[in-house]
C-alpha cells in the first residue's frame, strides 16, 4: 500500500498549470465503488530569498476502512524557481501506519549540490528535479508538446533521499467522461517497478486535460484489482472551475 500511495502522490502532482496566484485540487480515491482516500493539491505563488518563486502542497490520506487498515497521512511540499521551476527546498512529512519520516532538502543548482536534513551535502547531477516538480517541470519545458507517441522522457530525481531517474512513457490521446464534462485528454504512464502491486511496470495511467494540463483521471492496474483516482473539485483563485 505504501509504494500504491507514493506512486498515487507522484501522479496527482504531475500535469496541473503552475501560473496562477493559488489553485487547489481534490480528488477521490476508489477501490472499485468503494472510497479509499483523498487528496489535496495546493499551487500558489510565493518568493524565496527574495526571489519568485512557487510552491507546491500535496495532502493525502486515506479515510473510513481504508484508514483503519493502512492509516496514511502523507504530505509532500516543494518550493521552485518560478523561471526554471527547478526545486529550491522540499519537505516529506510521512505518516503511513506506524511508519514516520521526515526531512527536508535545499538545493543549490549554481553549484550541482544539495543539502538534506538526514544525509547532509553532496553532489547532484544537473537539472535535478524531486518528486513533487518532476511533472511540472516536464510540462514547462514544453516536452509534453513534442512527445511522439511510444515516446519516453527521462528526469533525475531526488525522493525519500535518493537520487534516481524517473521515466515517463507518452501513450496517447482519449476522451474522459467525468463529472466536469467529457474532457480530452493526453495519456502517460510512469515507468516503474510493478513490485508486487502492479500487473504491469506501466501499470499506472493518468490522463491530463489537453486544455487545462491538469490531471483529471488516475487508473492502477493492480493485481488486487482497480484503483481511480477521480477528480472531485478545482479551484482558481477562490472559484470553482467546471468544464461542461
Amino acid at each position: 500500500m505504501k509504494k500504491i500511495i507514493i506512486i498515487l502522490l507522484l501522479a496527482l502532482l504531475s500535469f496541473s498549470q503552475a501560473f496562477a496566484t493559488k489553485e487547489t485540487i481534490k480528488f477521490n480515491l476508489k477501490f472499485g465503488f468503494i472510497k479509499g482516500g483523498e487528496a489535496k493539491l495546493v499551487i500558489s505563488d510565493t518568493t524565496f530569498n527574495g526571489k519568485k518563486a512557487i510552491h507546491y502542497f500535496l495532502e493525502g490520506q486515506t479515510t473510513g476502512l481504508t484508514d483503519k487498515l493502512f492509516g496514511v497521512n502523507d504530505v509532500y511540499e516543494t518550493t521552485v524557481d518560478a523561471d526554471s521551476h527547478l526545486p529550491l527546498k522540499s519537505i516529506r512529512n510521512i505518516k503511513e501506519g506506524k511508519y514516520r519520516w521526515y526531512n527536508e532538502t535545499l538545493f543549490y543548482h549554481n553549484i550541482d549540490s544539495l543539502n538534506s536534513q538526514k544525509s547532509g551535502w553532496r553532489e547532484m547531477p544537473e537539472n535535478l528535479v524531486d518528486i513533487i516538480s518532476v511533472f511540472f517541470y516536464f510540462i514547462n519545458q514544453h516536452l509534453l508538446e513534442e512527445i511522439e507517441v511510444g515516446h519516453m522522457v527521462t528526469l533525475p530525481t531526488f525522493h525519500a533521499d535518493k537520487i534516481d531517474n524517473v521515466t515517463v512513457k507518452y501513450l496517447g490521446e482519449s476522451r474522459v467522461e467525468t463529472d466536469m464534462g467529457k474532457i480530452d485528454c493526453f495519456v502517460l504512464a510512469p515507468v516503474v517497478d510493478k513490485g508486487k502491486l502492479l500487473n504491469r511496470s506501466d501499470g499506472l495511467k493518468f490522463f491530463i486535460s489537453k486544455e487545462t494540463k491538469m490531471p483529471v483521471l488516475l487508473e492502477f492496474d493492480m493485481k488486487v484489482g482497480a484503483l481511480r483516482a477521480i477528480l472531485k473539485s478545482y479551484k482558481k483563485d477562490g472559484n470553482e472551475l467546471v468544464n461542461k
